[in-house]
């Protein structure tokens, strides 16, 4: 049922100026199903609940309650009227903390986790800029390669490489992705030729990843979207991804690295891009926080630094 309420005032300002004052009393009084309860809420008497409704009542030309001597009950105006008092209330709510976040100074603890590496050479120094601007804030990273909880273990920000995921309680945003290229030294191209397929690869030592007696499989998606797993035959493996480069620069393998790590390499010629034709994996890079109403001012500006500088593939 479409609900219409007639004014009954010129001045159009004036009654929402007015409908404001007396929306409260209005609210607590359909909340708490009788004016005298509204009344302790609000520490107003009875009486002048009643007459703060009874002036809605005027200005809107409706009724808002049905009244009996034991309760007042709304009518259908009064029940479509409070809908939108209750979703005005919020939208002022919102607006006074975003409003408050900005006048407010950034400070107090940020925790974030990340991954080491990416988060040594593309996050921390992002957020230690931070500290600069903010002579208030106080930022903990913790670099570690597994995934924590950011309830259980206090955190307010994660950075996250890979698949896109949703969960319950968590908010997320994409930053970015990166790609996985096949590279090798020039010298090492020198001595064994440069390849032109991937059936080629085993004419060279490969630089694996390989932690807790697992070793990376290298993965090459095709046109179909199909994948190829390759598990690449390796004398040298290490649990760190710095290592595995300096290995690669020195002429000891061929080694399957993020874009984001070999970049200035690739760019120097210190290392080649092989197969570069080749379609490659992409992940995603995501920050993921706990969701609440409000995010803190500090929570805030972290997500900004990040989502707007962090180098994207």
């Amino acid at each position: 049922m479409a609900i219409l309420f007639r004014l009954n005032v010129a001045s159009k300002d004036t009654i929402v100026i007015d409908l404001f004052n007396d929306v409260p009393a209005f609210v607590a009084a359909a909340e708490a199903g009788s004016f005298a309860a509204a009344g302790r809420k609000l520490h107003l008497s009875r009486s002048a609940v009643g007459k703060a409704i009874a002036r809605i009542e005027a200005r809107l030309g409706v009724r808002l309650f049905n009244r009996t001597t034991r309760a007042q009950l709304l009518t259908d105006e009064g029940r479509a009227f409070l809908a939108r008092c209750v979703r005005a209330t919020e939208e002022l709510r919102e607006g006074a903390a975003l409003m408050e976040a900005g006048r407010s100074k950034v400070r107090g603890l940020l925790r974030v986790t990340m991954p080491v590496l990416y988060g040594r050479l593309k996050v921390a120094p992002l957020l230690m800029l931070l500290t600069d601007e903010h002579p208030e804030l106080t930022i903990e990273l913790d670099l570690r390669d597994r995934r924590v909880s950011l309830v259980d273990e206090g955190f307010d920000l994660a950075v996250r490489i890979g698949p896109s995921e949703t969960t319950v309680g968590l908010s997320s945003c994409a930053i970015g992705k990166h790609a996985t290229l096949l590279c090798a030294a020039p010298s090492l191209i020198e001595r064994l030729g440069m390849p032109s397929s991937l059936g080629d690869l085993d004419r060279y030592d490969a630089l694996v990843y390989h932690r807790d007696n697992w070793s990376e499989r290298w993965t090459f998606p095709d046109d179909g979207g199909r994948m190829t797993l390759i598990e690449p035959t390796s004398r040298i493996r290490a649990a760190d991804l710095g290592v595995i480069m300096d290995a690669a620069i020195s002429g000891r393998g061929i080694a399957w690295l993020p874009d984001w790590l070999i970049e200035d390499e690739l760019e120097s010629g210190r290392l080649l891009q092989l197969l570069p034709d080749l379609p490659v994996r992409q992940r995603d890079i995501n920050l993921f926080w706990v969701t609440t109403p409000t995010i803190p001012g500090r929570l805030q500006l972290a997500i900004d630094a990040l989502t707007l500088t962090v180098p994207m593939a």
